[in-house]
């Protein structure tokens, strides 16, 4: 018997029985004993863990990403996890793939393990089709998103404006004389149709033709990176700079670029260590993790300590463009918000 049983069967929402179970006034008498009856018939005992039941938490936050070895996903576990110890939290990590019954059981465990909440980091977590899955785990503890937006109850996204970042670098790509600017992506995710959007959207403001030969889905790693940019060059595709949805897929690309004498402008995504590591260095987009995971638990912090109205359903930050030798800065700035 959980709380789901006892809201079906009294035909109220889960929320509704959890105010009951905590004496909040918000909640008709009527209601108030159907929900009461309801929990004496059936025998039911509240989890002694679960958030919102005036009892001790367990003090315990799930996180979930998709791959642990992705530097995005590693930085922002870390970032996520240190901010979490600092204010007295644990951690319950997950590593679900990108496969939808992957993410289903994980978040069904983190239930069972009696979390506070859910973080989830990437857009991968939100789906094209129904995300009433997601919707369901929300009922029961709040989710907080990383660079994903998912516009549903007790559901809580910090993201980075990625699109407008990737937008500012066709910008000043094309502002220093680019006409053919290579995107490269990974996947269409979330985050990368945002960030595919973007890209059009800079050819668009600077007035270049957006060229189908000029977009190419490769893998997200260096040699399938290196190996698509080959292709492109031995092809004769005609480009004079490129932009990448991940800094490791740019350094693919730089590499082939080597490889055959060439130098051009390459921008990338996530400034990560590649970015810094790379020869030469890569100018990246920067989305800002070292911000977002603080404001991703501070928000955690806010909802739990006062409820579902203590923070914005939805928080924004812009992207900043961090110039490197791949593509130094503009001569009349610096590194650009976006």
């Amino acid at each position: 018997m959980t709380i789901y049983d006892i809201a079906k069967s009294c035909g109220v929402s889960i929320a509704t029985v959890s105010r009951v179970i905590n004496g909040s006034d918000k909640v008709s008498e009527k209601t108030r004993q159907k929900v009461l009856q309801a929990i004496q018939e059936q025998n039911y005992s509240p989890n002694p863990f679960a958030r919102g039941l005036g009892l001790n938490s367990m003090k315990m936050i799930g996180i979930l990403c998709t791959d642990i070895a992705d530097a995005f996903y590693a930085k922002a576990v870390s970032l996520v996890e240190h901010d979490l110890r600092e204010r007295g939290l644990d951690v319950i990590l997950g590593c679900t793939g990108v496969e939808l019954s992957g993410k289903k059981k994980y978040l069904e465990l983190m239930l069972q393990k009696h979390v506070d909440a859910i973080i989830l980091i990437g857009s991968p977590y939100r789906e094209e089709g129904s995300n009433d899955h997601l919707a369901k785990v929300a009922q029961e503890v709040p989710i907080i998103t990383i660079n994903s937006l998912i516009e549903l109850p007790n559901i809580y996204c910090v993201v980075c404006d990625e699109a407008a970042g990737i937008t500012q670098s066709v910008r000043e790509l094309a502002a220093s004389g680019c006409q053919h600017i290579l995107y490269l992506f990974d996947r269409l995710s979330y985050s990368g149709q945002r960030k595919l959007q973007g890209y059009r959207k800079g050819l668009a403001d600077a007035g270049l033709k957006d060229d189908d030969k000029l977009v190419c889905q490769v893998g997200r790693d260096i040699l399938p990176a290196y190996k698509a940019t080959e292709k492109l060059l031995q092809q004769g595709v005609a480009f004079d700079a490129i932009i990448a949805s991940e800094d490791v897929v740019a350094v693919g690309a730089q590499k082939a670029l080597s490889a055959h004498g060439k130098r051009l402008p390459v921008i990338g995504c996530n400034n990560s260590v590649l970015a810094e590591c790379a020869t030469p260095s890569l100018t990246s987009i920067d989305n800002r993790l070292e911000i977002l995971c603080p404001a991703a638990v501070d928000v955690l912090t806010k909802v739990l300590e006062n409820g579902e109205n203590a923070a914005p359903s939805k928080t924004i930050y812009p992207a900043v463009i961090v110039h490197r030798e791949s593509f130094p800065a503009p001569k009349d700035g610096h590194a650009a918000k976006a």
